[in-house]
């Protein structure tokens, strides 16, 4: 089974300070071994707030709002991997995203690239990697979307695809397949799903290919001491592809 792993921002990263290397390094080990075994499958981490843009529907309709800014409905259903050239590119794309879920929420986060955490000086004209984050809502939550409003996602897309702006879509199975983990000096606390909302930004993801939540739950207990120990990690089995 595929997961995906998500951790909450923190106040260094929403500060625009760099992690510490010993930390990448450790993350980087942690990390590498099960690239190395092939279940590592993706991940990223975002730039705080600051570089994030906030876009809510009503029939439509979007109100635009730039960071910084805290969070409030952190909840994803789906996310997607945007290579532009520009943000005000990236916005375009989500609004035409939006327009056709009509009331929702999508958010615009820069994804952390190898120069941001000081692993490489930074390249000319370095590529621009925006994470799409659609927020979950009633319809999502309870896999009621309409066949029409689904069709349309898919068209848009493909485009996107073709455009070469989409580089990959992950779709989440509902909050209610998930467990949240709370973390306070490295002591577990398991939430079941599901869960009405998270009101922290996400910080960072990873896709993994495990054999079940059990294991899931067990990763995250190195993952979570790498991070300090006390945060909050929510872990979602993905959807399968044709459920999108």
């Amino acid at each position: 089974m595929r997961f995906m792993t998500m951790h909450k921002n923190d106040p260094q990263t929403e500060a625009g300070q760099p992690p510490p290397m010993e930390l990448v390094q450790k993350m980087g080990q942690f990390i590498g071994e099960f690239a190395q075994s092939g279940r590592f499958l993706d991940g990223a981490g975002l730039a705080g707030s600051k570089t994030r843009t906030r876009l809510t529907f009503r029939d439509g309709k979007p109100t635009v709002k730039h960071g910084p800014y805290r969070g409030e409905r952190e909840l994803p259903a789906a996310t997607l991997l945007l290579k532009v050239k520009t943000r005000d590119e990236a916005i375009g794309w989500a609004e035409r995203y939006g327009k056709i879920l009509g009331t929702g929420e999508l958010e615009l986060g820069k994804v952390n690239e190898p120069w941001d955490i000081g692993l490489m000086p930074a390249p000319e004209n370095p590529p621009l990697q925006i994470l799409m984050v659609e927020k979950a809502d009633q319809a999502s939550e309870a896999g009621t979307r309409s066949a029409k409003q689904n069709a349309e996602l898919t068209r848009l897309r493909t485009e996107m695809t073709k455009a070469g702006v989409l580089v990959n879509t992950i779709q989440l199975q509902p909050s209610a397949k998930g467990k949240r983990l709370a973390f306070t000096n490295n002591d577990l606390r398991v939430i079941d799903g599901p869960f009405s909302e998270s009101k922290e930004l996400i910080g960072g993801f990873s896709i993994m290919e495990l054999s079940g939540m059990d294991e899931a739950i067990a990763l995250c207990r190195p993952y979570a001491a790498i991070l300090g120990g006390t945060l909050e990690v929510d872990i979602r089995p993905l959807a399968e592809p044709d459920a999108a």
